[in-house]
C-alpha cells in the first residue's frame, strides 16, 4: 500500500459506542473468534457493556459459539436488533443467512454489510464493541478502518513460526492505517498434563511474547489448550461463562482486564 492508498481514520464516532475494538489475526485456525467471543463474555462479567460483530464474513462462527442462532428481529426505525447472550449483544451474517449458506461476495458488498453492522444496528449503549475480522488483510479489514473509528486491534496467534509471520504482516497493516496495537495474544500455548500437572508445549512457547517485544507492543498473555474451549464453543457456552474459576477461564479475564487498562490509557 502507498502513501496515496492509505485510508484516513474517520474522525466521527459512533454514536453510543465508547470503545471499537478489532480482534485479529494473520491466518486463520488460530482460535481468533473463541478469542473475541470469550473476550466480549469476560468484559460483560465485569459489569461492562459489551457488543459483538461478527465481520468474519466467510466463516461467522460467533452465533454457534454464543449458543442462539435466531434471526434479528427489526426495531420500528428498521434497524436490526442485536441477539444477546451471556449478557453480550451480537450481530452476525449467520443468523441471517441461515446455516450452510455460503457467501460469495466481492468487495463492494463485503463492504456494504459491515457498513450495515456498524450503522444499521441497535447496538444502544456500549463500553465495548468487539469486531470479529477474518482471518488476513483484506477487504474487511481495509473498509473497517475506513468507517470505523477503531481504538485498536488485538492480534491473535499461535507459537508456531508461520504463525508469527503471518502476525508480523497483520500488525504492519494497521501501523499502516494508522490503527494502535493494543498487543499480541498468544493462544494455544501449552497444555497441563493431568496426571502429572506439568505444562507442555506442543506448538513452541514464548514466540507471542518476542513478537510483541519486537514490534514494542504489548504482550497480552497466554491462553492454554484446554478441551473445555472446544466444548463450550461448540455447545454454545464459551468457557468464560461456563468455567470462568478454570485455569483457562481465568486467563480470559487476565487478558480482558489488561485490554480493558489499556483501552482506558
Amino acid at each position: 500500500m502507498n502513501q496515496a492508498e492509505q485510508p484516513t481514520r474517520p474522525a466521527l464516532p459512533i454514536p453510543g459506542i465508547d470503545h471499537l475494538v478489532a480482534i485479529a489475526s494473520g491466518k486463520g485456525g488460530v482460535g481468533k473468534s473463541t478469542t473475541a467471543v470469550n473476550l466480549a463474555v469476560a468484559l460483560a462479567s465485569e459489569g461492562a457493556q459489551v457488543g459483538l460483530m461478527d465481520a468474519d464474513i466467510y466463516g461467522p462462527n460467533v452465533p454457534v459459539m454464543m449458543g442462539g442462532k435466531d434471526r434479528p428481529d427489526l426495531n420500528p426505525e428498521g434497524r436490526m436488533i442485536p441477539l444477546e447472550r451471556h449478557d453480550v449483544k451480537y450481530i452476525s451474517l449467520g443468523l441471517i443467512a441461515g446455516d450452510g449458506v455460503p457467501i460469495v461476495w466481492r468487495g463492494p458488498m463485503l463492504a456494504k454489510m459491515i457498513t450495515q453492522f456498524l450503522q444499521d444496528v441497535a447496538w444502544g449503549s456500549l463500553d465495548y464493541l468487539l469486531i470479529d475480522l477474518p482471518p488476513g488483510t483484506g477487504d474487511v479489514q481495509l473498509t473497517l478502518t475506513q468507517t470505523a473509528p477503531l481504538t485498536g486491534a488485538v492480534i491473535v496467534t499461535t507459537p508456531q513460526t508461520i504463525a508469527l509471520e503471518d502476525v508480523r504482516r497483520g500488525i504492519q497493516m494497521f501501523e499502516t492505517v494508522n490503527v494502535p496495537v493494543l498487543g499480541v495474544l498468544e493462544n494455544m500455548s501449552g497444555y497441563r498434563c493431568g496426571n502429572c500437572g506439568s505444562v507442555h508445549h506442543p506448538f513452541g512457547s514464548g514466540g507471542g511474547a518476542r513478537t510483541a517485544d519486537y514490534y514494542d507492543v504489548p504482550f497480552l498473555g497466554e491462553i492454554p489448550i484446554d478441551p473445555k474451549i472446544q466444548a463450550g464453543a461448540d455447545g454454545g457456552t464459551p468457557v468464560t461463562a461456563a468455567f470462568p474459576d478454570s485455569e483457562v477461564g481465568k486467563a480470559y479475564c487476565v487478558v480482558a482486564g489488561r485490554v480493558k487498562d489499556l483501552v482506558a490509557n
